[in-house]
């Protein structure tokens, strides 16, 4: 795990020095163990080092909760995008960051921060808020307890301003982001809720950049599409409690 790890978000190929460095292993240790990583697909070998390999690819799509869920929510995301032909994202609450499941983008999309299988902070993103504004009180306790960094000049770093605008995400039903976690960069999230316990199951969200995009004229459709894939997600798991019954 720690030689998995050792691979940050822009890294192709590591030479085994480099693995040896970030990780602290003896150089025959992390030989050994980089070997036995290849001869199950989890790395590959490259005539630079090493890299991860597309055995990883297929064990993350076995993740059931997230490939049901993204298998439900594509279309409303294709629709979304087809609507406003901005970068359309679904994300889950992990600790104290979302992370990103799916993220859909044209040839002009905003040069958001975000990537598929990537994290953000909860405070700062759209979809992050709509995620903390359902979360339970616990994590939202921790939130506003813990450090709030500063991203951008117009980050809420006030725990104070921060709930606020949290129960407003609940009131609305909607969640904004404007240039608080990228400069020129804003967004309309809503969060997907159970139908029957309204638990938080995950949020979607429409960014693009300021100069051209209007988040507030998108609510409406953004809302609308997270109510949808929580009815679908719904019928789907009624659909499968009937066909596990038996008389």
């Amino acid at each position: 795990m720690l030689i998995l790890h050792a691979f940050e978000v822009d890294d192709h190929d590591l030479p085994l020095a480099e693995i040896v460095r970030r990780t602290g292993l003896h150089k025959a240790t992390a030989h050994r163990l980089a070997g036995d990583l290849a001869e199950v697909r989890l790395l590959d070998r490259t005539p630079a080092g090493y890299r991860l390999s597309s055995g990883l690819f297929e064990l993350g799509m076995r993740a059931s909760v997230e490939r049901g869920l993204l298998e439900i929510a594509m279309p409303f995301l294709q629709d979304l995008y087809e609507r406003t032909h901005e970068t359309v994202h679904l994300g889950v609450l992990d600790g104290h960051e979302v992370m990103y499941v799916a993220k859909l983008g044209g040839h002009r999309q905003a040069s958001a921060p975000s990537r598929t299988g990537g994290r953000m902070p909860l405070h700062c993103t759209g979809i992050g808020k709509a995620l903390l504004a359902h979360s339970g009180p616990q994590t939202r306790r921790e939130v506003l307890a813990g450090p709030l960094p500063r991203r951008t000049a117009k980050t809420i770093v006030a725990p104070g301003l921060l709930a606020q605008a949290l129960d407003t995400v609940r009131e609305k039903g909607v969640a904004f982001e404007f240039e608080e976690s990228a400069p020129g960069i804003v967004c309309v999230a809503a969060p997907v809720l159970d139908v029957d316990t309204n638990a938080l199951t995950a949020a979607i969200s429409v960014t693009g950049p300021a100069t051209r995009f209007r988040p507030q004229q998108h609510a409406d459709a953004v809302r609308a599409a997270a109510v949808g894939i929580a009815a679908t997600l719904n019928r789907r798991a009624a659909l499968g409690h009937l066909a596990h019954w038996t008389p």
